[in-house]
């Protein structure tokens, strides 16, 4: 218990150090219209005659109240670390007064994949970092609305906000940094479970398909009681997961047994439980 405590105080540092550098060196230099509170704030700056760090932080603190009000107690206390952090670590790196030279695209991009890479370790623990995250967890705990689903809505506001002060050369590059964060949060969720495939077997072999799987491929599966949506007729469904090295031999010995079985693939990103990975 004292061993994972630690573990993800370190992550939600780890995690901060490299939002904080990403938005530092590369985003706050260029004036890349990203999602979150950079972006925000990046948006806002020909409006509010603000340093951007300086909103950064108020924006954060605002966002912190409105999780404790919101959210409760305990939601607070796991963004807490962020908020403080973040802000601080911001500071810090400014006053190194460091930033690469690159093309606008090209800070858009990598700043893109390092905050990302920092969010996701972050959020990987559970965690939140005191971000544009919250509204949308709000909005999405008192409406019919999913919270992923107000987030898009947020940074579309971001991007529009930018679209009527900085032009669509700005926002078009700001995207690219908005693809990429995202791509690497869920890059980092998905890391270190096994690829493996999910696959639905529809054969008048159920019995034969079976004792195949169990003792030539080591797997398990599941049986689904199913019928035609056009017949009517029963139909068993067999469901497995199983190695993604393991699916070619599989189909080779299925349309061994039943030639016109239908099987029906598809990628599991991460699977836990015996014969997998097991935390």
């Amino acid at each position: 218990m004292k061993k994972r405590l630690v573990l993800d105080a370190v992550s939600i540092i780890v995690g901060n150090i490299l939002l904080a550098a990403g938005v530092a060196f590369f985003i706050i230099p260029n004036n890349i219209l990203t999602g979150g509170v950079a972006g925000l704030s990046i948006a806002l700056s020909p409006f509010i005659k603000l340093d951007i760090e300086l909103m950064i932080t108020i924006i954060i603190i605002i966002n912190f109240v409105l999780g404790y009000l919101f959210l409760g107690k305990k939601f607070a206390l796991k963004t807490l670390a962020s908020s403080i952090l973040y802000p601080v670590l911001l500071k810090f790196m400014g006053f190194l007064n460091y930033a690469p030279q690159l093309e606008p695209m090209l800070a858009s991009i990598y700043g893109g994949i390092i905050t990302g890479l920092g969010i996701g370790i972050v959020f990987r623990v559970g965690s939140s970092t005191g971000g544009m995250d919250i509204p949308p967890l709000i909005l999405g705990k008192y409406t019919k609305v999913k919270s992923h689903t107000w987030l898009i809505v947020v940074d579309g506001l971001t991007i529009l906000l930018g679209l009527s002060t900085f032009g669509l050369n700005d926002v078009l590059v700001g995207l690219l940094s908005a693809y990429t964060m995202s791509k690497m949060v869920n890059a980092v969720q998905t890391f270190g479970g096994q690829q493996a495939k999910q696959v639905f077997i529809i054969t008048t072999e159920i019995d034969q398909v079976l004792t195949m799987i169990f003792k030539d491929i080591d797997r398990g599966a599941t049986v689904i009681d199913a019928h035609g949506g056009y017949t009517k007729e029963k139909r068993p469904l067999i469901m497995t997961v199983l190695m993604t090295e393991q699916y070619a031999r599989l189909e080779k010995l299925v349309k061994a047994i039943d030639p016109d079985a239908f099987l029906i693939v598809s990628d599991a990103t991460e699977v836990h439980g015996h014969g997998f990975y097991e935390k």
